[in-house]
């Protein structure tokens, strides 16, 4: 296992004539024994958290933390239908009073639906069973929760006569999510169509959820999403996060391809980058890579239910995975990423995820990886199939 990284070093990458930093190396590499970060919080942890710390031989890292933490987590469910969850999803949840973070973030599929043979009652019984494996025990240690709703929650496809063919799905989520016992903690900037489209503020980080759960978003709800990046609230806060499903360039396999994505994506991150959007996190790839593509990192959060993908390119294992996000906003990397494994709970390294991914509707560079660092080969892997829309 390697040392744990020096502060990275910087490269400059030019998008439109401006200059932004990149970072060289990856997140801080996985810690060794006797690292001082390879200890629990001071204050006391659950005995369910406890065990689960002290099952790992040498202890369970704890990085340093930053102005703000959250913790990103995805893909929660199983098969169609199903009220059960498997056991990593438990463990992530209940390692959360260890990391302590100041806001825990899911980028959709909580539940198992868009199955049109599912009963009212039995889609209920998968949101109580959500709330009993997730966020009964958010609420009961206090975190706030913000998310996103993804095709398995609620789908937002739509048939011929642009109805919602999902609507019962969508009634029941929106009847979960406004129950006062459900309250997630957040203080709303604008609660506009919750569960599929709001903004809150957590501790000078804006949060914009968008309803990302099918591949297009109505004229109206993008003029919705521009006028509230473009508010004072949102402007002000010094950093912003574009909460979706659905990314906005595909990585794994069995996932590439149009409707899996968002529809116009170079147009998407053209207006979220006007707007000075940071970092936006996505799932339903089931796979995680740590991207960025021009001014915006590309959080693709890996699966912690059932049915991890490999990505396009290079063998990195099948994982089930949590990642760590500690902002300081006076740093010049902003943001660094633990990731862990939640099957061994031991770190991913980053380093050894290929340095770029290319789809059918673009390419993503691994977040440390510049594309003038790239060499002429592999830029040429993207041009040949995207030509001019390469690039930073």
């Amino acid at each position: 296992m390697p040392p744990a990284a020096e502060a990275p070093a910087r490269a400059d990458s030019t998008i439109d004539g401006s200059t932004i930093d990149v970072v060289t190396t990856a997140d801080r590499a996985p810690a060794v024994a006797g690292d001082p970060r390879l200890t629990s919080p001071a204050s006391p942890l659950p005995s369910e958290t406890e065990a689960i710390v002290a099952s790992v031989d040498g202890g369970l890292y704890n990085p340093p933390r930053g102005d703000v933490r959250l913790a990103v987590i995805s893909d929660l469910n199983g098969a169609y239908g199903a009220t059960d969850y498997d056991p990593e999803v438990d463990k992530a949840i209940a390692l959360m009073p260890f990391w302590s973070p100041d806001l825990v973030l899911c980028s959709g599929d909580m539940i198992a639906g868009q199955d049109p043979t599912l009963s009212a009652e039995e889609i209920r019984a998968m949101w109580a069973a959500f709330d009993d494996h997730v966020a009964a025990p958010l609420r009961q240690a206090q975190l706030p929760y913000g998310f996103t709703i993804g095709n398995h929650d609620a789908s937002g496809a739509r048939g011929a006569e642009d109805n919602f063919l999902f609507q019962q799905e969508r009634d029941l989520a929106t009847e979960y999510w406004n129950n006062p016992a459900h309250a997630s903690g957040l203080q709303f900037s604008d609660r506009h169509q919750f569960p599929f489209f709001y903004s809150f503020t957590m501790k000078d980080v804006f949060v914009l959820a968008w309803d990302g759960s099918s591949s297009a978003i109505a004229p109206e709800d993008l003029t919705w999403v521009e006028q509230t990046l473009a508010s004072p609230e949102a402007q002000n806060a010094k950093l912003r996060i574009l909460l979706s499903h659905l990314p906005l360039y595909a990585v794994a396999v069995g996932r590439d391809s149009p409707g899996e994505v968002m529809d116009n994506a170079n147009e998407l991150r053209a207006m979220l980058e006007r707007h000075d959007v940071h970092t936006y996190i996505s799932g339903h790839q089931h796979a995680y890579y740590p991207g960025h593509r021009g001014a915006i990192q590309l959080l693709h959060t890996g699966i912690l239910g059932s049915g991890p993908r490999p990505l396009l390119a290079g063998n990195a294992p099948l994982e089930k995975t949590i990642t760590i996000i500690d902002i300081t906003f006076d740093s010049s990397e902003v943001t660094v990423y633990t990731t862990y494994d939640m099957q061994t709970l031991e770190q991913i390294d980053s380093t050894q995820l290929p340095r770029y991914l290319v789809g059918h509707n673009g390419m993503v560079l691994r977040r440390d990886v510049a594309w003038d660092a790239l060499d002429l080969s592999e830029q040429s892997v993207c041009l040949q199939r995207h030509g001019a829309a390469c690039g930073p």
